[in-house]
């Protein structure tokens, strides 16, 4: 073997075990990663195909048909640990079909005995898994996400520079024999590697500071926001609303009776009605409300609108829990919920919203439960307009002049006796 493709393959075999060994090293402190496991076992397998390759001159060992194999079977592990990254099942197919297909293809002497044919080959598999790799990797359409153009771009990219040989090759047949090409492919091969490896360790860094900071955004027994992250998010669409001084709705929620549900059925079927509360909530609720949990059965949303808009989505939530809370875990508890409205025209204070939406709250169950109250001297804007007399007609006040006067006639009578 020629000194300047030695040293490619030891620069090429050196890079990639020593990045094997750095992703394994990751994946031994987060287990839950097992992306990085398979990941660090393709680069390791990929070194060791390389340099079983680069010694098959001197240790008579292996053909070079192996390690190749070996080689695809490193970008089918590739390929499976985006799908892992992903939450998505291994595929065995993809993990053996490079291989697999090279094999097959070696057994006819028309392709092993062909210069051409055989780097073709390899470059449409290794492109291939490239491809299928960046596709996998487009899954992650999280856009706070800043590697998320990187996983896509560098796999896509590599995938067209892996095609490329073939049109030289068809284009110069004797290229597939020159050690320049070869030499090029190599270094290709060492960029992609290195530009796999630092997308995934970003991404994975991303991924674990996205779940710490959702976990500590969210109620772990409802999945909602709980009252601090609820808190902040009030506090933005306030902030959005004042701009145009708009009108912000406060909903305060209350499970009725919730006590006796967990003394007469149980603390699982309790937690069981929050859950269905949770639930019924998410679904009833439009994209641009906010729902919380403020502790114990007490849950708060935010939403943009007048008391009319806030109630109308109010009583939809609570028609919805009163038919779903019928049965709850196997159990006839008939569970409802007693909502508080409060609304008021940003900027306000947060506080001062939630404040007369308890107010409200605490009316709607002294009057009754199962039941939407509105804060002092607030209506929903429906109601207060069916209560407006209606504008009288021409026609209405000529009949209304024409027709003779009670009172009028009554006082005439008296002074004609």
């Amino acid at each position: 073997m020629p000194s300047d493709q030695a040293t490619l393959f030891a620069v090429a075999t050196s890079i990639t075990g020593l990045l094997g060994v750095f992703l394994l090293v990751l994946w031994l402190q987060d287990r839950h990663m097992r992306a990085f496991a398979w990941w660090g076992g393709a680069y390791l397998m990929g070194a060791s195909a390389v340099l079983l390759w680069s010694g098959h001159d001197t240790f008579h060992l292996f053909t070079p048909e192996e390690p190749t194999a070996l080689l695809f079977l490193s970008c089918g592990m590739i390929l499976n640990g985006a799908r892992l990254f992903q939450g998505r099942a291994v595929l065995p197919t993809a993990l053996f079909a490079g291989a697999i297909a090279w094999i097959v293809a070696m057994q006819f002497s028309e392709f092993s005995g062909s210069a051409v044919a055989r780097p073709v080959l390899s470059s449409v598999v290794i492109a291939a898994y490239a491809f299928f790799t960046a596709f996998e990797l487009r899954r992650e359409r999280r856009g706070e996400l800043a590697s998320r153009w990187l996983s896509v771009a560098i796999p896509l990219l590599h995938s067209v520079v892996f095609l490329a040989p073939i049109v030289l090759i068809l284009l110069v047949p004797a290229a597939a024999a020159d050690d320049r090409l070869f030499a090029l492919f190599a270094f290709q091969t060492v960029i992609y590697v290195v530009g796999t490896a630092f997308v995934v360790v970003v991404m994975a860094k991303e991924r674990v500071a996205q779940i710490h900071k959702t976990a500590a955004m969210t109620d772990l027994l409802t999945g909602l926001f709980n009252r601090r992250a609820f808190l902040d998010a009030a506090s933005r669409l306030i902030e959005q609303r004042s701009r145009k001084s708009e009108s912000v709705s406060i909903l305060l929620f209350d499970l009725d009776k919730f006590k006796t549900i967990n003394d007469r059925f149980g603390h699982a079927a309790g937690d069981e009605a929050l859950r269905v509360f949770a639930n019924t909530a998410s679904n009833n609720m439009r994209a641009t409300d906010v729902i919380g949990r403020l502790g114990g059965e007490e849950f708060a949303a935010i939403l943009p609108g007048n008391a009319s808009d806030a109630g109308s989505v109010a009583e939809r939530l609570r028609e919805a829990f009163q038919r779903a809370g019928i049965t709850i875990d196997g159990q006839e508890i008939a569970a409802t919920v007693s909502v508080g409205v409060a609304s008021a025209v940003a900027p306000v204070e947060i506080s001062a919203l939630l404040a007369s939406a308890d107010s409200a709250l605490y009316r709607a169950k002294r009057n009754g439960r199962n039941r939407i109250e509105f804060a002092d001297d607030e209506k929903p804007v429906a109601a207060a307009a069916a209560t407006v007399a209606p504008i009288p007609t021409l026609a209405d006040t000529v009949a209304q002049l024409a027709a003779p006067n009670p009172s009028m006639s009554g006082s005439t009578s008296a002074q004609c006796s």
